[in-house]
């Protein structure tokens, strides 16, 4: 791989870089690196790795995936690390807790999905992909002893989250220890120019430096991300908190999900996870900054640009185009799931008199009785005959409410995005 002709002007590269990142560090070594690779037309090799610990990926891991694009859209080489050996003890950064560990075949298993869903984004051709059980089950223990030497405890228990558990008197286990070196040691495998992580992860990054320096490498330069704020505006963007938007979310919910996006954020969210020109960034900064601007159409462009980039082209404008149909206009999506009494007869519900939170349940609205008699306290399921002139005005607001099975196609509606039509 060469570096593109467009792209070997240095303070080009730079500034696509350097685009949303924390750290640059060090930053002279950085700039070094950069003008060094430009100059010899050599490809810096960058390097991010993975650990396989969950089967889907969100916005807020493609954020890294994202700066890795870049890097290749400017001509280096992306190395993306499976850490199917570092995924069986878990990264502690920001954990309070020892992870519990999970299998070989689940994190292999995950492993694939992670690759389907990286190369949405990603060239798969120009990708180096690696497993870190490549070298580290070939090394034998004094190999392992000889890896043990390059850190000392005392500066592994520096860390934010070991000071916090020892403070805590909660355990930490060896294995853990091993976490920092074994991510840095991917980095002499591979023989990184520059990594990048989130900023929880700059311990271990700048970890790489000095082990890569102890087995007479030089020493790697590191770019951190921030951390993507979920649609609850406040926590990391995290499947378990149920505030994040999936990269294979299907396209209308994927902008539904967008809408959610406190106000805030939006620039943010644009920064990190679109590849809208630096130009057109700095315009929805000045436009944010302005009271009278209406913050609901910029989202409705982030909205369009990340369906399109994550779905077939043309989504984003199907999926706005029906989002506005359905909110501004109060309409109906074009596509409703049919149910019908037959089918909630197989599923044992009594259509005689029908029981809402059973049918919100068996249906598959609703993951359990106590979700589905929430979102009833709160106002957020209507049941609307498709005869009538649709308006979801009046919410069902008992949870313990019945009703017969409609005798004409009905609409149910739970929350802002979930639909299903009730048919006889």
């Amino acid at each position: 791989m060469k570096i593109e002709a467009k792209s070997a002007d240095f303070e080009n590269q730079w500034k696509v870089i350097s685009r949303g990142a924390v750290d640059l560090l060090p930053e002279d070594e950085f700039r070094a690196k950069l003008s060094r690779s430009i100059k010899e037309n050599k490809p810096l090799r960058v390097k991010q790795g993975f650990d396989p610990t969950s089967p889907d990926i969100h916005l807020g891991h493609a954020v890294g995936i994202r700066k890795l694009k870049q890097f290749q859209d400017l001509g280096h080489q992306i190395v993306l690390i499976v850490g199917d050996y570092t995924g069986l003890i878990g990264d502690p950064s920001g954990q309070s807790a020892t992870r519990p560990q999970l299998s070989y075949d689940k994190i292999m298993e995950n492993a694939e999905t992670y690759q389907q869903q990286f190369f949405k984004i990603l060239d798969r051709s120009k990708t180096e992909v690696r497993r870190n059980g490549e070298w580290f089950e070939k090394m034998d223990f004094q190999q392992i002893m000889h890896l043990a030497t390059t850190f000392t405890v005392a500066r592994l228990l520096e860390r934010d989250e070991f000071a916090a558990r020892m403070k805590s008197n909660t355990p930490i286990s060896v294995h853990e220890l091993f976490y920092p070196l074994m991510q840095g040691y991917d980095s002499v495998a591979i023989r990184s120019d520059v990594e990048l992580g989130a900023t929880e992860q700059k311990f271990n990054l700048l970890a790489g430096r000095t082990i890569q320096q102890a087995y007479g490498q030089e020493a790697q330069v590191i770019l951190t991300m921030p951390i993507l704020v979920g649609l609850d505006g406040e926590k990391k963007m995290s499947k378990s908190l149920g505030n994040y938007i999936g990269v294979t979310d299907p396209p209308r919910e994927m902008f539904g999900k967008v809408m959610s996006v406190p106000d805030r954020l939006i620039y943010q969210y644009f920064e990190l996870t679109t590849e809208v020109a630096l130009e057109r960034l700095e315009d929805i900064k000045q436009q944010l900054s302005h009271p009278d601007i209406n913050p609901m159409a910029l989202k409705k462009e982030l909205g369009e640009e990340l369906v399109e980039m994550y779905a077939e082209p043309g989504a984003g404008k199907a999926a706005r185009e029906e989002f506005e149909r359905i909110f501004s206009q109060k309409q109906l999506p074009d596509e409703i799931e049919e149910f019908s009494r037959e089918q909630a007869a197989k599923l044992g519900l009594d259509t005689d008199k029908v029981y809402l939170v059973h049918l919100l349940t068996k249906a598959g609205l609703c993951k359990s009785s106590s979700e589905a008699r929430g979102l009833i306290d709160s106002g957020s399921v209507h049941i609307v005959s498709e005869k009538s002139d649709i308006q979801f005005d009046h919410p069902i607001k008992d949870p313990k409410h019945e009703f017969l099975w409609p005798t004409t196609p009905t609409i149910l509606k739970v929350g802002k995005r979930r639909f299903l039509r009730l048919i006889p």
